[in-house]
């Protein structure tokens, strides 16, 4: 018979820590059965079979408890297993469907990280670049991406920029948070791309095609230039003379049909950027200048550098048989206008004249009564002048007014340096003509008696602060100091003229001070006040001192619509003898000028007429919150204001007719801040009456302004009665802007604007 096996060996031989817990468990049954037959077998060991017994019962629990452990993290790990397979799951999901919805957006869209590393794209993105679509993947870099565009033979670069700029340019704007910028590519189509940070340091990415817009937006600016050029050409062929404009590199920008007539050309010959050179070429030898002013002179002016002088001549055609005067003057961007004028028959009537002199005395009393009824024909002729000038104002003013803001809209459009350089120009020479009209209305009134004064007590003060306001900048910009002093006097005057003498005379002094000062001071004599406008400009010699204040008077160059047409002096000096001020000139060539301006004062309290202009709107500044009524039934002059209205923000109601506005506002009941109401309105009711009308129907806040081109005293006092400030056409945008800023609450505006 074998001996009983050791307990202790058996549990060593058998439990090892690699067995899994089903086979320590078999192993324990194992043990425990050998321990039980060692117990039923005689002892012969001493008690080391129970010890051993015990130790295996120990050792069971133990086995037991590590098991059950086992199995509580074997549950666990299943558990997490599924957690994170579900998980797995889900983001696949999310990820498909934001892939799906990316898709369907309608605009290229891609998504960068915070490692500027794509993440994601649609296949819109880029896809007017068909030849990069393939290399556009997920782990791509930006700076990889923007030298993969700048590749492509369909990206459409800037005009002057390579393509290392385009992708510095794009480097640069990258790090911004947000910006927007149109992408040019081939086949004349446009990209709107626009960057956005997001949350957690990535970058949005989304570009839309706006081919269809941009087109649609530049038809609609051709077609308002076409409209404004064909405007600006009915002003050149409505002038008399035959005129021409050239630019600064001496090319063809302008002609009217009556150069062409005057110079015999085919209209072929004439095309805007034909040089100077060859059109000179052509109609040289039709001319036969005088001795000592050949062509060549006129050439030599034309390529000088600096054109300090006008040119002009006098020149017969290849027959002798017609008299033309060619006059050339400079224009501020370094080009120069040449007007041609037929003055044969003023020729003819000088020797006429001059063979009528030299007739028997015989002849003298019949003469004498030829000129009585010529002096006769001449003052009815210049009573008509002065009618009918003040007769078509109205006709006159209206296209002018709506051409002027036309080009101020279009100055709010146009970025670009060299239209908006032309459109300057243009607005400069409205500018001029809108100058010229309304000093021929005011001459005109005043020849004809038809200028009604308001005498009253008159702040200086406020008055002078404005002229300062007014014409800093001009000074300014030739490089003089303009000093206004302060002053606190009440004068009795016309409000109007009296600012309209004292901006005539800072104009005239700033226009011929080349360096220096110009000072505008009151002060006290013992007769009363005493305005003086002094300037060191160039001076008046002693005999002139009468002529300047003679209508087309200048004595440094003829009278142009660029440099003044000698008005503004006539106009102080018919002022001054209507309001009885005594207006004094005190000069010397080289010393400058002093005119002043004697004045009455008053310790009777001023009225008040509102307070001065507010400042124009700025292009930065936020909409403003406006609604603004026009009655106008000229359609081109409403869609000026419109327009340029718009752009500024406000909210704009236009109707044709007095009846019309009176129904809207009864209808709807609304409550405009501004009423822009033109006089004429045609048939039924007018401006006057309008205005009375909508008194019931307005608040007592809202800007009221009557547009007229009638210059008229006794207009002026009915508008005033409404309490409506009088608009003349031609309406300047500065004006309009700073009639808006006055329009909102707070803003206050003067009749004397």
């Amino acid at each position: 018979m074998t001996e009983p096996a050791d307990p202790a060996a058996d549990i060593a031989a058998m439990l090892s820590p690699d067995d899994d817990a089903q086979r320590r468990q078999d192993k324990l049954i194992r043990i425990a059965q050998s321990l039980i037959r060692h117990i039923e077998e005689p002892a012969d060991d001493n008690g080391q079979g129970y010890a051993q017994f015990q130790r295996a019962a120990v050792l069971e629990d133990e086995v037991r408890a590590r098991t059950r452990d086992l199995e509580h993290a074997l549950d666990l790990l299943n558990a997490s297993n599924a957690r994170l397979e579900e998980a797995h799951r889900q983001k696949d999901v999310a990820r498909q469907n934001l892939a799906s919805a990316i898709e369907a957006v309608q605009e290229g869209f891609a998504l960068f990280d915070a490692d500027d590393v794509l993440v994601l794209c649609n296949s819109r993105f880029n896809a007017l670049l068909p030849d990069i679509v393939q290399g556009l993947r997920p782990g791509l870099s930006f700076e990889d991406y923007l030298t993969l565009a700048a590749g492509s033979r369909h990206l459409v670069l800037p005009e002057g920029m390579t393509r290392d700029g385009w992708i510095a340019m794009r480097r640069r704007r990258h790090q911004e948070r947000h910006f927007i910028l149109t992408q040019g590519m081939a086949d004349g189509r446009f990209v709107q791309v626009s960057e956005q940070r997001t949350g957690d340091g990535g970058t949005a990415i989304l570009q839309t095609e706006v081919t269809d817009l941009i087109r649609h937006e530049r038809e609609e600016r051709g077609r308002m230039l076409e409209d404004q050029a064909a405007i600006l050409q009915a002003t050149l062929d409505h002038v008399p003379l035959g005129v021409c404009i050239f630019d600064g590199r001496l090319q063809l920008l302008g002609w009217n049909t009556n150069l062409a007539e005057m110079l015999a050309l085919p209209r072929t010959r004439l095309r805007p950027g034909l040089h100077f050179d060859k059109l000179w070429q052509q109609i040289r030898t039709r001319f036969d200048f005088p001795a000592g002013q050949g062509a060549n002179l006129l050439a030599d002016w034309v390529r000088s550098v600096r054109r300090k002088t006008s040119y002009t001549v006098e020149a017969r055609d290849e027959g002798g048989h017609r008299s033309f005067a060619i006059f050339a003057q400079e224009i501020p961007d370094g080009g120069f206008v040449m007007s041609i004028n037929d003055i044969t028959e003023h020729r003819q009537a000088l020797q006429a004249i001059r063979r009528a002199n030299e007739t028997l005395e015989a002849r003298v009393l019949g003469r004498t009564l030829q000129l009585e009824d010529a002096l006769a024909s001449a003052e009815r002729a210049n009573a008509s002048r002065v009618r009918f000038v003040a007769a078509v104002g109205h006709d006159l003013m209206q296209p002018l007014s709506a051409a002027t803001l036309f080009v101020g809209s279009l100055l709010e459009d146009v970025a670009e340096a060299g239209p908006r350089a032309k459109l300057e120009k243009v607005q400069r020479s409205l500018d001029s003509v809108s100058g010229l009209l309304g000093a021929l209305l005011d001459i005109s009134r005043l020849e004809a008696g038809q200028a009604a004064l308001t005498i009253e007590p008159v702040q200086l003060g406020p008055i002078f602060e404005q002229l300062r306001e007014e014409f800093a900048p001009l000074a300014e910009r030739k490089g003089l100091q303009l000093v206004v002093r302060p002053v606190q006097a009440t004068v009795l005057s016309d409000r109007i003229y009296l600012r309209r003498i004292l901006q005539n005379l800072i104009s005239n002094a700033i226009r011929y001070t080349d360096r220096g000062r110009v000072m505008v001071a009151a002060r006290m004599r013992p007769s009363g006040l005493v305005v003086q406008v002094r300037d060191s400009g160039r001076g008046i010699a002693a005999p002139d001192h009468q002529v300047i204040f003679a209508e087309f008077k200048r004595l440094d160059a003829k009278a142009s619509a660029a440099e003044g047409l000698g008005l503004g002096l006539a106009i102080v000096d018919r002022a001054a003898a209507l309001l009885g001020h005594r207006l004094d000139l005190r000069s010397a060539p080289g010393r400058g000028s002093t005119f002043s301006v004697a004045l009455t004062t008053t310790r009777a309290r001023p009225s008040e007429r509102g307070l001065a202009l507010a400042p124009a709107p700025s292009a930065q500044e936020a909409p403003l919150e406006l609604t603004a009524l026009i009655v106008e039934n000229d359609a081109e002059m409403t869609q000026a204001l419109s327009q340029l209205l718009e752009q500024w923000g406000v909210n704009v109601l236009d109707v044709a007719s007095a009846e019309e506005a009176l129904a809207l506002l009864e209808e709807t009941g609304v409550e405009p801040e501004l009423c822009l109401v033109d006089y004429q309105l045609g048939t039924g009711m007018d401006g006057l009456s309008c205005l009375a009308a909508m008194e019931r129907l307005l608040p007592a806040s809202t800007l009221r302004c009557l547009m007229t081109a009638t210059r008229s005293d006794q207009l002026q006092r009915q508008a005033r009665d409404l309490s409506a400030d009088l608009l003349n056409k031609p309406i300047l945008p500065a004006t309009l802007a700073r009639i808006v800023m006055a329009a909102r609450p707070g803003g206050g505006m003067s009749q004397d604007g």
